[in-house]
């Protein structure tokens, strides 16, 4: 994803006229046991119709829960759910959409090697003469596109060969051949690219005015600011608040998300930590995506890097790690120049990487926690096996992982405690140089701030630290320096504290423009600056 944020417009928010309608769906004092535990305690919301009402807390808060109550997935243990004013009690999401009320969950509802319009009436098929209609699926398919101002996907395209935008925008289709009034989503833009999240803004846009209610989970505030009339908060499993998104502000929202400040957000470096010696030096670094590579990481400093969306950030820490290594150019590690090909030699040489895709690559999601943290070490340094054993429970009280034991599968956690359990694993190899990808990525408000936290106690500790983000605001409040790339190519450096604009100029190439230009040290002539 890039790390520059869409500029959009602000959202025009529902006229007072539709944001005072009666309800199209309403839940009230709605509460969920799960094995004896009441997970949400009487939680109570109401969707207008032609308004976008947001939906936040941390993971754990009772999103989820709620969200799959009102498609049908789970059934209530009390309270009422009403919809057009009659109580339901929805068995099956498909008995909801059938009513009207859709949810376009995370993980997508899809046959890859289905067209988009078979996928869009799957088991709902046109039929004539005994025979599924094609033609008027295929119609009907294509009118559902074009109402939503969407020309780029064809009825025919097999939906495996679909980025995830276009596998998003069919669910949202689905919900409307079924003529939705209530369209629940989760988390959608968690695997967007900028350019495919400016597209979804635009669809929910559309469906708003068109009287659509639309019930918008996100842990993004810049989205739910941007889209949402009313925003609704939860903290476990109880309602917080219920009210106009113009009377509240980030630092008001996180407040009462996380019960911190906003001011936790980034916290200042621990005392008494100071910039060492440089670990990691790249001169000349390339390979066939990346090229004239020069940067060192420092002990004691948090390096941010950012860039555009195929600017090549995840190619160079995968190039530092091995996973894709330089091919020329010279590594330097500790002082020694290295060849570093696969990862287990950048294991052992102290190097560790988050990747941004954790469950994909950094977990083994029906293994327990335990072995989790302990698999990079089983791998590498198995004769340590025993001894860091017994320090996981130590570590994992530091990053304050919300669990039922580590004997608990990891797929059962959720996404913040997922990540935690990534960074256990890596800091069980004690390493000397961390290159965090995206460590933030679908995580809550407090799992992220836990995650800072963690970075300033290993830059306190002189561990040298690469942070990869999409998230300005991120790079920006962490960062000690900024990298930015360009085309696989690092185009400068900015100091901590940068504006986004000049963030923004170095990696799309303004700065050579007309206009004024940031003040920046070239890449190729940079010595890390003072802190």
């Amino acid at each position: 994803m890039s790390a520059i944020a869409p500029d959009l417009p602000p959202t025009p928010k529902a006229s007072t006229a539709v944001a005072t309608a009666a309800p199209v769906l309403s839940v009230s004092d709605v509460r969920k046991q799960f094995f004896g535990v009441e997970v949400l305690h009487g939680v109570s919301l109401e969707l207008v119709p032609g308004t976008v009402h947001g939906l936040v807390g941390e993971n754990g808060a009772g999103k989820s829960t709620l969200m799959k109550i009102i498609a049908g997935v789970h059934r209530r243990d009390g309270g009422d759910v009403r919809f057009d004013g009659a109580s339901v009690d929805f068995g099956h999401p498909v008995e909801a959409a059938a009513a009207g009320v859709a949810t376009v969950f995370q993980e997508f509802n899809l046959l890859p090697d289905r067209t988009v319009a078979q996928n869009v009436f799957l088991g709902r098929e046109p039929r004539r003469r005994g025979f599924v209609d094609v033609a008027a699926m295929r119609r009907d398919t294509a009118a559902l596109l074009d109402d939503l101002g969407i020309a780029g996907i064809s009825p025919d395209a097999a939906v495996g060969g679909l980025t995830v935008a276009e596998q998003q925008i069919v669910e949202i289709v689905k919900a409307l051949s079924v003529d939705a009034r209530v369209i629940s989503m989760d988390e959608p833009t968690a695997a967007l690219a900028d350019h495919e999240v400016s597209i979804l803004y635009r669809v929910i846009r559309r469906l708003r005015d068109r009287g659509v209610a639309i019930l918008y989970v996100s842990h993004r505030l810049k989205e739910i600011f941007d889209l949402c009339d009313t925003i609704t908060v939860m903290k476990d499993g109880s309602l917080v608040s219920t009210g106009p998104a113009a009377e509240l502000d980030q630092a008001t929202l996180v407040r009462r998300m996380v019960g911190r400040p906003i001011s936790a957000f980034f916290p200042d470096p621990e005392p008494g930590t100071e910039r060492g010696a440089a670990l990691v030096e790249v001169r000349g670094g390339g390979n066939t995506q990346l090229d004239g590579i020069d940067l060192e990481l420092r002990a004691g400093e948090v390096v941010g890097l950012s860039g555009l969306q195929g600017s090549g950030r995840t190619e160079l820490v995968e190039a530092i790690f091995g996973a894709a290594p330089f091919t020329r150019g010279e590594l330097r590690v500790g002082g020694s120049a290295v060849r570093i090909a696969r990862p287990r030699q950048a294991v052992r040489r102290g190097i560790a990487l988050v990747t941004e895709d954790r469950k994909r690559t950094g977990l083994a999601l029906n293994q327990s926690i335990l072995d989790n943290a302990l698999l990079a070490i089983r791998s590498v340094f198995p004769g340590r096996t025993r001894a860091k054993r017994a320090e996981i429970p130590g570590v994992f009280t530091s990053l304050e992982l919300v669990s039922q034991g580590l004997g608990q599968e990891v797929q059962a956690l959720s996404g913040g405690n997922q990540q935690k359990v990534v960074l256990a694993k890596w800091l069980a190899t004690g390493p000397r140089v961390v290159l965090l990808d995206e460590p933030t990525r679908g995580i809550d408000v407090g799992a992220k701030i836990a995650v800072y936290r963690l970075i300033r106690s290993l830059a306190a500790q002189g561990v040298a630290i690469l942070l990869v983000s999409s998230e300005l605001p991120e790079v920006i409040g962490m960062a000690d320096r900024i990298l930015v790339m360009r085309d696989g190519r690092l185009a400068g450096e900015l100091s901590a504290g940068a504006s986004e604009e000049a963030v923004l100029a170095l990696a799309t190439g303004a700065e050579e423009g007309e206009g004024s230009a940031p003040t920046v040290r070239p890449a190729a002539d940079r010595n890390g600056g003072a802190r």
